[in-house]
């Protein structure tokens, strides 16, 4: 017999054991301790008492508080895991969550920019030239917001024309070519970038490094300044994986580039271009 908060917190152990990085575990930990505290608030103490039934009111009782059937399927996923886990550690005898499904919804296409839209986007950004460099890295490499910020001074070669992506939370290590917009856009920001002991490549005036919501506010600034309605940061990683498709480079070179975990989500970018060249084209299309 195991109470649901001793539960809770070997899970979380586990998860640390495994190495799993420190976002994961967070959103685990908040869905697994909302879960408990629900349960808990039907009497029910101990994680061998609980049945479907009462994650199934669990889960209806989000739905009836408004959560999107996404953030409803993400529970789902996190108390299906949890389950799994005193299952498998033999602190249940049975899973509850086995048969619980997902609620459906549909997931959004993603946001491609068009020519017109990220070339306003440079111009709105011309002045600053930190910016613009971070722009072209994202429209040039397709990197994630989260590796743009940990990119350091010595993972650019602007010589070889590469650029060293360290990992980031959970995401893949990778050496990305690096085309003459971007190279050129970063030699040029740090010859103006200011001295400081940080090895981060992106700084602020102070010599700190430029944080992640850093740059996502002086991105939607200049979004909003060049007129682009309705895109986010994420959203130039997107553009950059469904021009490279578009214009014939290989899936597997994509997906491996862009760091994609599976091939399926590289591949369900297809469906939201036109006109693809036909595979086999090996160097990257500049944007």
């Amino acid at each position: 017999m195991i109470s649901l908060r001793d539960a809770h917190q070997q899970f979380i152990g586990h998860l640390q054991g495994k190495s799993r990085s420190s976002a994961t575990i967070l959103a685990y930990g908040k869905d697994i301790e909302q879960l408990v505290k629900f349960l808990t608030g039907l009497n029910k103490n101990e994680a061998s008492e609980i049945i479907l039934g009462d994650l199934q009111a669990f889960m209806e009782k989000l739905a009836k508080e408004s959560y999107t059937p996404k953030s409803v399927s993400r529970k789902t996923n996190s108390t299906k895991t949890f389950f799994k886990f005193l299952k498998s550690s033999n602190l249940i005898q049975n899973d509850p969550a086995d048969n619980l499904e997902h609620p459906k919804f549909e997931n959004k296409p993603p946001r491609i920019l068009t020519k017109l839209e990220y070339r306003s986007l440079r111009d709105a950004a011309r002045s600053d030239i930190r910016m613009i460099a971070v722009i072209e890295l994202f429209l040039q490499t397709g990197v994630r917001i989260g590796e743009l910020a940990k990119i350091s001074v010595g993972d650019v070669n602007v010589t070889e024309g590469t650029i060293h992506v360290p990992p980031f939370e959970d995401t893949r290590e990778r050496i990305i070519p690096l085309n003459k917009p971007a190279a050129n856009s970063i030699a040029k920001y740090l010859t103006i970038r200011p001295k400081s002991p940080s090895h981060t490549l992106f700084i602020t005036k102070t010599g700190r490094p430029l944080l992640i919501r850093n740059i996502r506010t002086a991105i939607d600034r200049y979004f909003k300044i060049a007129g682009i309605k309705g895109a986010k940061v994420n959203d130039l990683r997107h553009t950059w994986v469904a021009h490279q498709l578009q214009s014939g480079v290989p899936m597997t070179i994509v997906s491996k580039l862009a760091g994609h975990k599976r091939l399926s989500t590289t591949e369900r970018y297809l469906q939201f271009i036109q006109g693809q060249t036909i595979e086999g084209k090996v160097k990257l299309e500049e944007l």
